[in-house]
């Protein structure tokens, strides 16, 4: 065993001792089996192995990878309590600054983030040689889970200042916890019959239990917060009412990005045609590959298509094999290179059966009696980079296709939804529909702040929390203030 390796090496261990220790792999459900079920698919480290990789951390003292942190993280300092055993120790550190480690240790792309400026990737020149910052946060978060250590924030004082949050995602969660941390009351607003965003509805079971995400709501509620559903900011309440009607002191805005893009190519309009946020929220919110108890259905199909080439379109793909698909085929129109989905997620991907087309395009959905029957696509290759980075996709010409399918999944991306804006007058919000924010989070209207992918587009869930959290100390700053300067509040 590599743990009983490093207990026989002298200590302490040199920096060429740590870069030698290989990064431990992480157990998962066989590819196959797992394909077959929405069980969690990786399996989380073991005490061994959390330890062991703990150990490669170089304890660096400018520690490049809390820069890569959107919520800052002392990273160097939760991996050296793991290294000693301690993982109470380590959850404590990480829960100063981030309120999901569970869910960000799970779903983020810390490959990005904070593995991508670790110096002992860099000194292997791999990021996937990195210490396994993700893989170490989820371990100690399921370590706190399992042996009941989870308790929720101390909350100071009532202020008499109410807060509203609207929507339940990464941002709001964020939002909620701190400003109910300053003693402000909190009510918390979603859309949907069940709370959690798009932690619900949209990253898939096998690799986001629901559970998790319950107990960080769980949690939230023991400190306070309010949370109200079935509830349509701009429909049920307007925001503006939320401030002069409702007596709340302050309102942020963390309704994400939910309004799904489409190719607009013929063959749209056809029955077996999902956006994946549809296909998505019919299956993790609904639960529909519970055949027999389903809240909601989707058609079983054989053959399936999913366009687009992001961790939304790996989630609906492998989803789909899950809902019975016999084959999933899917569609991007530049190389594997260019993907912005995860590389673990890819790899899953594959493994289960997903079978990628590369530099393929879909040109028009065929279909018999008003339901799919096909796809049409076309070959392209790459041209020079454009405004992303990323080289252009071009069409060869006359390189037409067809594919026989029963169901397409559109996963091109997503964008803002109009409702607040055409409901809210007064708030500013750029060419793409997001809501302009300064640094802290203040939009153009009074005591009214936003985050989240409503500002950034589609975004990672720790991005998200990182905005949240910036405009959660602005509302908390700017409520004290009041309170310091005798304001009332506006419900008292």
């Amino acid at each position: 065993m590599e743990w009983a390796r490093l207990q026989a090496l002298p200590q302490p261990l040199t920096p060429r001792d740590r870069l030698a220790i290989p990064c431990q792999e992480m157990p998962a459900q066989e590819s196959l089996a797992r394909a077959q079920n929405m069980q969690e698919v990786t399996l989380g480290y073991s005490d061994e192995q959390a330890r062991v990789e703990a150990e490669r951390c170089l304890q660096c003292r400018n520690a490049p990878c809390v820069q890569g942190c959107p919520v800052r993280i002392q990273i160097p300092q939760f991996i050296a309590a793991l290294a000693a055993g301690n993982p109470a120790r380590a959850i404590a550190i990480i829960r100063e600054t981030s309120l999901l480690p569970a869910v960000c240790g799970r779903v983020c792309p810390q490959e990005m983030q904070c593995q991508a400026h670790c110096t002992v990737g860099k000194s292997l020149k791999s990021v996937d040689q990195a210490v396994a910052i993700g893989r170490l946060e989820r371990y100690a978060a399921d370590w706190e889970r399992t042996h009941g250590a989870v308790s929720p924030p101390v909350v100071a004082p009532a202020t008499g200042k109410k807060v509203a949050v609207v929507g339940s995602g990464p941002a709001g969660i964020t939002v909620a916890a701190d400003v109910r941390r300053a003693g402000h009351e909190v009510v918390l607003f979603e859309a949907f019959h069940k709370a959690g965003g798009v932690l619900v509805y949209g990253i898939p079971e096998f690799r986001l239990p629901k559970t998790i995400v319950q107990a960080e709501l769980d949690a939230l509620q023991q400190m306070g917060v309010t949370i109200r559903t079935n509830f349509v900011v701009g429909r049920t309440r307007k925001i503006t009412d939320l401030i002069t009607k409702d007596g709340f002191d302050a309102v942020f805005v963390g309704s994400g990005a939910g309004l799904p893009k489409f190719m607009e190519i013929e063959g749209e309009n056809l029955v077996g045609v999902y956006s994946a946020n549809e296909y998505l929220t019919r299956s993790n919110l609904m639960k529909a590959y519970d055949r027999e108890r389903a809240e909601t259905p989707i058609p079983s199909a054989r053959r399936v298509a999913v366009l687009g080439g992001g961790n939304v379109a790996m989630d609906a793909a492998r989803t789909a094999l899950r809902l019975g698909a016999q084959e999933v085929h899917l569609i991007y129109r530049r190389t594997e290179v260019e993907m912005p989905a995860r590389a673990e997620e890819v790899r899953h991907a594959k493994e289960e059966g997903v079978r990628i087309h590369v530099l393929q395009n879909a040109k028009r959905i065929l279909g018999a009696n008003g339901h799919v029957t096909g796809i049409e696509c076309l070959r392209h290759e790459l041209g020079d980079p454009d405004s992303s980075g990323r080289r252009r996709s071009m069409v060869i010409p006359d390189s037409e296709f067809q594919l026989p399918i029963e169901a397409v999944i559109v996963a091109i991306g997503n964008q803002s939804n109009p409702l607040i804006k055409q409901t809210t007058e007064g708030l500013d919000v750029d060419q793409w529909g997001r809501i302009v924010t300064d640094q802290q989070g203040h939009t153009s209207l009074p005591n009214v702040f936003a985050g989240g992918d409503i500002v950034l587009g589609t975004a990672t869930v720790i991005l998200a929390m990182g905005e949240g959290r910036r405009a959660a100390a602005a509302i908390n700053e700017m409520l004290q203030q009041e309170n310091s300067a005798g304001v009332p509040a506006r419900h008292s």
